[in-house]
């Protein structure tokens, strides 16, 4: 059923439902009707559509342009899409409206350039990645009059460019675990920044993708950890590996996980590590301990180490980037909390500063509300009118 379709019977049948309604006695005054609760659970099961408004337009237009037909789009994509540009309201608001203002209805300028750095700067995009932009915009205007559509269009391209290169590099478009193998991603960062809330609702994403999927709680060093996991795990049917005792070590809990995960020819382990400042020389050694532990015990897994990052932090963000690479070996990073930062731009500066690849993004607290990174709707996101 495509798109539209299903669009058309979601109508069709509340149309049959108030109509059914209507033509009940209504209830007494005593015994009013209520509606049976919801819970949140049953309400994030299935996405929405939606109305047909602007925010839908565009969502079906951001698909097309990276040609998808109608029949192929999905309610889910839809509603993730919308779900992505609402998130990105605060930084949009901020950088878009400059822009605009700087771009203007004239063709481009060396000043309008100037203007454009202070921007890009303030939406915490990064001084490389900035100046990497301004070059090529530069080496263009050199050769023509470029108009302001087409100088967005141009700025679109030469961002999406700065994203996809540590994704290209790495040789995987899209990181999912392999089939038929153990697949063990580390979830790494510091406190507050969403680690173990990512970590569920990535839980929930394998699940739903068909793979089968444990967890090993290897936070052993913060009160309730354990127990928030557990029940993360539950909520997506996810077996949990945790050692209930106080000051538990990591370093056992993975290695209960992966045996665990072999005897049940598990496709998924994923690792709630301890939250710690990339500074605390000696939490950054237990994080290079379980590290060991995988290799050793597990030296056919396909290892990911996945770093956590709020993107409210911004260049803070980036610079734990940097400190966790070495230690923890990192492979790429989930970015959170888009919906509530005005520095979304930040995606930009890890990409091209840290150089490592965006795997994952949320935007949102429900357990849906995470998805494979993808440069272009990102991008088209970013910078909507």
């Amino acid at each position: 059923m495509s798109l539209l379709e299903l669009a058309a019977a979601q109508r069709q049948e509340r149309l049959q439902q108030l109509t059914a309604a209507s033509a009940a006695s209504p209830p007494s005054e005593s015994q009013p009707l209520a509606a049976a609760p919801v819970t949140r659970e049953q309400a994030e099961s299935e996405p929405q559509l939606g109305e047909f408004d602007d925010t839908f337009t565009w969502s079906a237009e951001v698909l097309a342009a990276q040609g998808r037909q109608v029949e192929d789009m999905s309610v889910e994509e839809i509603d993730w899409l919308g779900r992505l540009r609402r998130g990105l309201e605060k930084t949009r608001r901020g950088f878009v409206t400059q822009l605009l203002e700087n771009l203007g209805d004239d063709p481009l300028t060396p000043e309008v350039l100037d203007d454009l750095e202070t921007t890009l700067l303030r939406a915490d995009v990064g001084v490389q990645a900035t100046d990497r932009v301004l070059e090529a915009l530069r080496r263009r205007l050199n050769q023509e009059v470029v108009d302001p559509a087409e100088g967005l269009r141009f700025l679109k391209e030469q961002l999406r460019g700065l994203l996809e290169e540590p994704i290209k590099a790495s040789a995987a478009p899209l990181l999912a675990p392999q089939k038929d193998r153990l697949n063990i991603w580390l979830m790494v960062g510091v406190n507050g920044v969403g680690k173990t809330t990512t970590l569920g609702k990535l839980a929930n994403l394998a699940v739903r993708s068909g793979y089968s999927c444990l967890i090993a709680a290897a936070d052993t060093f913060r009160a309730a950890a354990v127990e928030q996991v557990s029940i993360w795990g539950q909520r997506s049917g996810v077996p949990v590996i945790a050692n209930p005792s106080a000051n538990a070590d990591p370093a056992a809990d993975v290695y209960d996980a992966i045996g665990a995960a072999r005897a049940k020819g598990t496709e998924l382990v994923l690792v709630d590590t301890a939250g710690r400042l990339q500074t605390k020389h000696n939490l950054m050694e237990e994080l290079t301990k379980v590290r060991r532990i995988i290799d050793k015990l597990a030296p056919e897994a396909v290892v990911e180490s996945l770093l956590v990052l709020d993107a409210s932090q911004g260049q803070n963000g980036l610079r734990q980037a940097m400190a966790f690479a070495s230690a923890a070996g990192l492979t790429g990073v989930v970015i959170t909390k888009l919906d509530g930062s005005a520095r979304g731009g930040v995606a930009l500066a890890v990409a091209s500063e840290a150089r490592l690849p965006i795997r994952f993004i949320g935007a949102g607290e429900g357990i849906r509300d995470l998805r494979p990174f993808n440069s272009f709707e990102f991008v088209e996101a970013l910078l909507s009118r």
